[in-house]
């Protein structure tokens, strides 16, 4: 894949997980990173970790004045902002009634709030630049609907939306925007959540839950960090340049039909 020369990338959740990798990947194909999370000492250690052409701005995606400030940084420490990776997110998993209005405003408020004030505050610079570039990180639970994820399932579903909405507004400046849509990656630490879960709910250990998750993939695998940052990566680069509005799962086939009674 061929990364644009010098391009100018802001990451949010860029402190950990795929936005950690993300950044990374993007840092050794040449652009200037700038690291942002909520964690202000995790977005200084994946900047410290990058090295030059890096910059570590900790801020909360939940405020438009936090969000302005990571664009204006940005802006002053690398000539413009030209890339935009959505990867902040938090994980919700309960019941339907023991689901509180905070786990609701809180999933809702980071995962899609989050993600509008970060392609609102960054639109601009994007549009100028004439090479915008935005993917935003989703999930399976975008595509449809799990028990016990009705947040995050609704946030995510709401992000694919925000995401089209923006790629047809955008397009004219040449801006792209995309999302990816991954399986659980059970290295991250939401995907730890999910499997400790798992664990806890099967009476199962840590291996096992893993090997049977695997299992019922049509690829027989677990998806990893890197399918994820590869994906995204793709999206970026020069041969994606005429997808807007695309929402690309990365699955393994997970999202396949099945005949029911049929292995």
């Amino acid at each position: 894949m061929r990364i644009a020369e010098h391009r100018k990338a802001l990451i949010t959740g860029g402190g950990s997980g795929f936005g950690r990798l993300i950044a990374h990947r993007l840092h050794a194909a040449g652009a200037s990173v700038t690291v942002v999370d909520i964690d202000a000492e995790g977005a200084r250690k994946v900047a410290a970790e990058l090295g030059d052409r890096a910059l570590a701005v900790g801020a909360d995606v939940r405020s438009p004045d936090d969000m302005a400030r990571a664009v204006h940084e940005t802006g002053e420490a690398f000539g413009g902002l030209d890339t935009l990776v959505v990867s902040a997110g938090v994980f919700h998993i309960g019941s339907l009634e023991s689901t509180g209005e905070l786990d609701w405003d809180r999933t809702l408020d980071v995962n899609l709030k989050g993600a509008f004030l970060a392609v609102r505050a960054a639109a601009g610079p994007l549009r100028s630049s004439g090479r915008g570039r935005i993917v935003t990180i989703g999930s399976d639970c975008g595509r449809r609907g799990f028990a016990r994820q009705v947040p995050y399932t609704a946030s995510k579903f709401g992000l694919i939306g925000l995401t089209e909405s923006v790629a047809a507004e955008l397009a004219p400046d040449g801006v792209t925007a995309n999302c990816v849509c991954p399986v659980g990656v059970p290295t991250t630490g939401m995907g730890q959540e999910v499997l400790d879960w798992k664990v806890r709910r099967a009476g199962a250990t840590p291996e096992e839950v893993m090997r049977a998750t695997a299992a019922t993939n049509p690829l027989g695998r677990n998806a990893s960090e890197d399918d994820v940052a590869d994906a995204v990566l793709f999206l970026l680069s020069e041969q994606a340049g005429f997808l807007t509005g695309v929402t690309l799962d990365v699955d393994g086939g997970a999202s396949l039909g099945a005949v029911p009674g049929v292995r």
